[in-house]
């Protein structure tokens, strides 16, 4: 891993690797929706896919953009195991994105507004926060190194 890969807060990934925030956003929900449906093997997934784009015309690359077309698509194609399905993709992306802290608006926890809030987290901070959390820990790396 580089040590650029290391940064304490996701969203300078974007200042420190110059790669749109967009693209982070897109990896980190195709990931999990992803890891999610690999759980019921295979074939169920790829079922799930096509299933996906043919009835709701979702292709695997548009799930992060039309994130509640996909919920919807999940709850009416699942019933109450589509709503055990999005927290488990809560549950994924919590685990790569620890940081992330939502607070529902509603009190209830709302798959949707949990991705939108997510991509909003990830928007790239300011160039000259990037760069200061960037000197802390190369100071930090030198110092542990040493």
């Amino acid at each position: 891993m580089r040590q650029s890969e290391t940064l304490l807060d996701p969203s300078c990934i974007f200042s420190a690797e110059n790669e749109p925030v967009e693209i982070i956003f897109e990896d980190a929900v195709g990931r999990a929706v992803d890891d999610i449906f690999s759980t019921l093997g295979e074939n169920p997934k790829q079922a799930i896919y096509r299933h996906l784009k043919t009835v709701y015309g979702i292709e695997k690359e548009d799930i992060p953009h039309k994130i509640d077309v996909f919920a919807n698509a999940i709850e009416r194609t699942f019933g109450l195991a589509g709503k055990a399905m999005e927290i488990k993709i809560i549950e994924r992306l919590h685990s790569r994105h620890g940081d992330f802290r939502f607070s529902p608006k509603s009190g209830e926890l709302n798959f949707v507004d949990y991705i939108a809030d997510l991509q909003r987290s990830l928007q790239p901070k300011p160039q000259y926060l990037c760069f200061a959390i960037r000197a802390w820990q190369e100071l930090n790396y030198t110092h542990v190194q040493s």
